[in-house]
């Protein structure tokens, strides 16, 4: 299979990234994916917080936490101190030569530095500006700081998230930075679209409350249009039975039978034809009724063999199944190995050391695609950018005696 660093498809764009954390640098991190030149706008000795945040102590300790290697490789860094006349300088150098400013502050916060929207675009007409933010920069809530554990509990996430008993559950992972991430990212790269036809620039306001809420699917609009009031159900398919997850007798199966001939199908392979007549189970309503019972009918057969089993059982009779497998198990799959969606690459520490990071989920004219470049040091490209809007090196040395950069 023919593997891409970077994919080209935004090749010539430059992007600001003034983001901290996950939700904004994730969106700026498949932006690189996809060719953006990605240059990182850093506070000078601290950076981006999750520079200093993940598991690894020790990458921490060089500003290289593991959170921040995650979403920063392909990307440069330049540190700049927008509370300093330089810094500020520098900064509308930079806005004038970007396609792209995307941020994650607090509403307003870059208005107060002096580079509100209609500066940005007085500065650059052409500029796409990207804020993300928690709630969004208007309404009631949009001074709040946000996490994403608030935005899971706020979105109703949490509410739909486990069993009666368990609700409300945190979903196990930050799903609501990743979908504000992906958010901001498909809108910039929509207003890019408009910006080469017609030069016009864009203000995208990016909520990560109203992309979770988005996020969900028939959980929402089956309230919306159907006016169906939002439970927890585990591990259940509401729309469907029998469609969840079973226990085998080794190891955790989903099974989706959601069609009528795929239950026919199952109960076929499983030597139980006396579910297709049960008057129990004999059509979709019924099964979704009483799916408890029909749990525990189906369990009995699939207890006679392991997860792994079954799933070769049922590979080629269209019952759509699957075993439940951990994290590192995933990442070794073969589907997941040939799709070359971690790669390798090397530490700014030096030494040879590398670490694997994710790729892009989309392949681009049949090969994979992963970040051209390790993530940087911190500061590790001021002078090579700040050559290139122009600044000598006795204006770059100045900039550093005043504490600019």
């Amino acid at each position: 299979m023919p593997t891409n660093t970077e994919s080209g498809l935004l090749a010539g764009v430059r992007v600001l990234d003034m983001t901290n954390v996950l939700a904004g640098p994730f969106a700026g991190y498949q932006l690189a994916l996809m060719g953006a030149d990605v240059v990182k706008v850093e506070t000078p000795g601290t950076g981006d917080l999750a520079r200093q945040l993940g598991a690894s102590r020790e990458l921490s300790e060089h500003r290289l936490g593991v959170s921040f290697l995650a979403q920063n490789s392909g990307k440069r860094s330049i540190t700049v101190n927008l509370k300093s006349d330089g810094g500020r300088r520098i900064f509308e150098r930079l806005v004038a030569g970007a396609d792209v400013l995307l941020e994650n502050f607090r509403p307003g916060v870059l208005a107060r530095l002096g580079f509100d929207w209609e500066r940005l675009r007085t500065i650059n007409p052409r500029l796409v500006y990207c804020a993300v933010s928690g709630f969004g920069a208007t309404g009631p809530m949009s001074q709040r700081p946000a996490y994403d554990q608030v935005i899971q509990g706020l979105s109703g996430m949490m509410s739909v998230t486990g069993t009666p008993d368990t609700a409300p559950l945190r979903v196990g992972f930050p799903i609501c930075d990743s979908f504000g991430g992906l958010a901001a990212a498909f809108a910039v790269v929509s207003a890019l679209l408009r910006q080469r036809s017609t030069g016009q620039g864009a203000y995208l306001d990016t909520s990560m409350l109203d992309a979770a809420i988005t996020s969900m699917g028939w959980v929402v609009s089956d309230h919306l249009i159907a006016g169906r009031e939002p439970m927890p159900m585990g591990n259940e398919n509401v729309t469907s039975a029998p469609s969840g997850t079973f226990e085998t007798g080794d190891g955790d199966l989903n099974i989706a039978a959601n069609k009528q001939e795929q239950y026919e199908t199952l109960c076929t392979v499983l030597d139980r034809p006396e579910l297709l007549t049960d008057p129990r189970f004999v059509t979709r309503e019924d099964r979704k009724r009483k799916r408890d019972e029909l749990r525990e009918e189906l369990q009995r057969s699939l207890k006679t063999k392991s997860a792994r089993e079954w799933d070769d059982i049922l590979l080629g009779t269209g019952v759509p199944a699957a075993p439940v497998v951990s994290v590192p198990t995933a990442l070794r799959s073969q589907q997941i190995r040939h799709r070359e969606l971690v790669s390798e690459v090397e530490l700014a520490t030096g030494g040879g050391k590398t670490v694997e990071v994710l790729g892009s989920p989309t392949h681009v004219d049949g090969a994979s695609v992963r970040p051209a470049s390790r993530a940087p040091r911190l500061g590790e490209h001021t002078e090579a950018v700040l050559g290139e809007l122009g600044f000598t090196g006795e204006e770059i040395a100045a900039l550093r005696e005043e504490g600019a950069i």
